[in-house]
């Protein structure tokens, strides 16, 4: 079976950048009838805030990507060092005592003499007595990951297509500080053992992440999932802004844009496939293929989510928006004010028109052509299509045609030059209302 995961840190609240591997995950996972599972990295209990993971579980429900299981990483605290104790036995965690300092001049050393800013692994030159020394003059070490230099690290990306790294310029990352708290890197994959992590989709700046990652799947004799590292989002710029990178899914929420534009647009970013105005995110699962995931940045830009939303909004049925609407508003009236609207919260503004009072416009010399259409509407039948029933008559009683035929009903119907349909719009607007709208 599938099974992808979602793994935010609860430091503040979902926005763009992961909300698209978000989706892509629990895509994929619905794609193969598999599961989406929600994994919380609190494990930095000094940034880490409940709110956020009250309010990540809040809006992947609002865009109806629930989660099957949910883990959370600080309860799992005694596997983490169970695994820690293993790997220290088998000599693949070893400890260091520089300071960021000293590990900061070295790095400077090695760039300066234009070489890679691996660590040299100093560390495993202490003697016992040496550490014991360390240890006694206070000081703590950190603890690094003993990268096996025998051999190239090799997976085969499902979007970067085959990948190969020599370890011996790849620093052994460190896992766990002075302090005793854990770093990203060794915990995600404990979890992914303990938890049967078939794939894992993600941004391309985790890709050395990878590398190291599949050395310590293999440590501790784990099959790695498969990976699929997705090019990262851009702005309308050309760069992630801050303000981009850091909009929470609170405001679009708030902006009127719905669950599925987001999703409609965020699934097709980067992809060969065009990003398309639909309603619900089946069309997307089926076809998603991390084939056609290219490798040049992918461009966010709000004015494409606002244009995609309206086209969206466009096709919602009524079903679906009801219980957001005002209650007057029925099927008959969705249908008609729906190709006007940019997102449904606009719907009220628009149903005013037919409740009323407008604001017409004086109508100036067209006073008695309106006067003449308040006399036709009061004589026609309201039953079937009262619109072509007003104009027909005007329009071959008038010689009247074009703009200088309706413009002047729209203006004095609706108090606007443009709008829904009139014919659609005014049979909710009815008889009596009409009338005395046109009468002057």
């Amino acid at each position: 079976m599938v099974i992808t995961r979602f793994a935010p840190s609860p430091t503040g609240r979902l926005h763009v950048g992961n909300l698209r591997t978000a989706i892509h995950n629990w895509m994929l996972a619905r794609q193969q009838n598999g599961r989406f599972l929600l994994r919380i990295d609190d494990t930095d209990a000094e940034r880490s805030r409940e709110e956020y993971v009250d309010s990540i579980r809040e809006d992947l429900e609002w865009l109806g990507m629930t989660p099957d299981a949910e883990a959370r990483q600080s309860d799992r605290f005694d596997m983490y060092e169970a695994r820690f104790e293993a790997l220290r036995a088998a000599e693949r965690i070893y400890p260091a005592y520089e300071t960021p300092q000293e590990l900061d001049l070295k790095r400077k050393v090695l760039l300066g003499r234009g070489l890679p800013p691996v660590y040299d692994r100093a560390a495993l030159a202490l003697t016992d007595e040496a550490r014991a020394k360390l240890k006694a003059d206070g000081h703590r070490p950190h603890w690094r990951f003993r990268l096996d230099h025998s051999a190239a690290i090799e997976w085969d990306d499902m979007v970067r297509g085959p990948q190969r790294f020599d370890p011996e310029k790849i620093s052994d990352p460190v896992i766990r500080r002075a302090d005793g708290s854990w770093l990203y890197l060794l915990p995600s994959v404990i979890d992914d053992i303990d938890l049967g992590i078939t794939h894992v989709v993600r941004g391309e700046d985790h890709v050395t992440n990878t590398a190291v990652q599949v050395q310590m799947f293999a440590a501790m004799g784990a099959t790695p999932p498969r990976f699929a590292h997705e090019a990262l989002l851009t702005g309308a710029e050309g760069k992630l802004s801050k303000r981009l990178g850091s909009l929470g899914i609170a405001h679009f929420r708030e902006a009127g844009v719905e669950p599925v534009t987001l999703i409609a647009l965020l699934a097709r970013l980067g992809t060969s496939d065009p990003v398309e105005p639909v309603t619900s995110p089946e069309p997307l699962i089926e076809t998603l293929d991390f084939s056609r995931f290219g490798r040049a940045p992918a461009r966010f830009d709000e004015e494409d989510l606002t244009a995609l939303n309206a086209r969206i909004v466009h096709q919602l049925p009524y079903a679906a928006v009801a219980d957001r609407l005002p209650a007057t508003i029925g099927e008959a009236g969705w249908e008609a004010i729906r190709p006007n609207l940019a997102r449904v919260a606009d719907a009220a503004d628009w149903w005013r028109i037919v409740e009323g009072p407008v604001d017409a416009p004086d109508p100036g010399e067209d006073a008695d052509y309106l006067q003449q259409a308040a006399d036709i509407a009061a004589g026609i039948d309201w039953s079937d299509d009262p619109w072509h029933a007003l104009t027909t008559p005007l329009k071959e009683s008038t010689g009247r045609k074009g703009k200088a035929l309706f413009l002047p009903l729209r203006r004095a119907l609706t108090g606007m030059d443009r709008g829904p349909d009139m014919a659609a719009l005014l049979p909710l607007i009815g008889r009596d209302r009409a009338i005395e709208r046109l009468s002057v």
